[in-house]
């Protein structure tokens, strides 16, 4: 006869953690949203429409998400291989690369923004070079693109390396064995079990982009209908006190960007479900 002894746990059981819990995100998340979405629900209908339809404002949202969703697929890209690089390979210089990877995090958005303007700029150091070349890289879309790359790239990498430090590589060997070609290996063994990683990483860079504005605002060059961003857009209807404009264009972003993510968060799930 076996006798089980249970051991009392050391942590709080389900029910506190889980009040704090509820309590901890209803306090930082859900109540700010709550009063943001109450806040618009006082403007008039047609006001709330004319508003958030206003060509500028459209002009806004495509600009913010048509980059943020470019800077995403960029970093979606580029950030596997550098964390490929780093899981896989050793090499001189390896940990202080990996440091560089969260320069992003460290920096605040306004350096981060000076630093780029002045370094893609018609006079910086690389924008002498653009210039001259039909690419201007500041005070153009493509510099929007390339503030929300630098800031989003991070998500992407620190994402990935768990997932490809999982992956067995007598897999890839077993693969190559049996007459498999590297497109086949990385398509059949490698992306099945980093798709939801992958998918993690473009969300959190996308939903990062959708929210900057310090790094954006100093490389864009603010012209509306051509390099204005949604959050720009905001902060300058709450300086001119236009705080029921400022509130319809934030539920608006608010939205679209729960909507976006959703679809990905399904897109993981269905990639697991899969992939067992």
């Amino acid at each position: 006869m076996q006798i089980r002894v249970l051991q009392r746990s050391v942590l709080p059981g389900f029910g506190l953690t889980m009040g704090v819990t509820v309590f901890y995100l209803g306090l930082i998340v859900l109540l700010p949203l709550a009063a943001l979405v109450l806040k618009s629900a006082t403007v008039p209908w047609q006001q709330f429409w004319d508003t958030v339809c206003d060509p500028r404002v459209m002009a806004s949202y495509r600009l913010s998400f048509g980059a943020s969703l470019i800077a995403a697929a960029v970093n979606a890209v580029f950030g596997f291989i550098v964390a490929w690089v780093l899981v896989r390979y050793s090499f001189p210089g390896r940990k202080l690369v990996d440091a560089m990877v969260d320069l992003p995090f460290a920096l605040p958005t306004a350096v981060s923004g000076i630093a780029l303007t002045a370094l893609y700029a018609p006079g910086g150091w690389l924008g002498r070079w653009l210039t001259p070349l039909g690419i201007p890289a500041a005070y153009c879309r493509l510099g929007v693109v390339i503030a929300l790359t630098f800031i989003g790239m991070p998500f992407v990498v620190r994402t990935l390396q768990p997932a490809l430090e999982d992956l067995d590589p007598e897999l890839e060997e077993a693969a190559a064995s049996l007459g498999a070609s590297r497109l086949q290996t990385f398509r059949r063994v490698l992306l099945p079990g980093i798709l939801p990683a992958l998918l993690t990483g473009f969300a959190l860079a996308f939903a990062r982009g959708l929210g900057e504005y310090g790094s954006v605002v100093f490389i864009a060059g603010n012209m509306p209908m051509k390099t204005e961003i949604a959050p720009l857009l905001i902060i300058t209807k709450l300086e001119q006190y236009d705080y029921a404009g400022a509130t319809a264009i934030a539920v608006v972003m608010l939205s679209a960007s729960f909507l976006l993510l959703l679809a990905i968060n399904m897109l993981q799930w269905w990639s697991r479900r899969h992939s067992e």
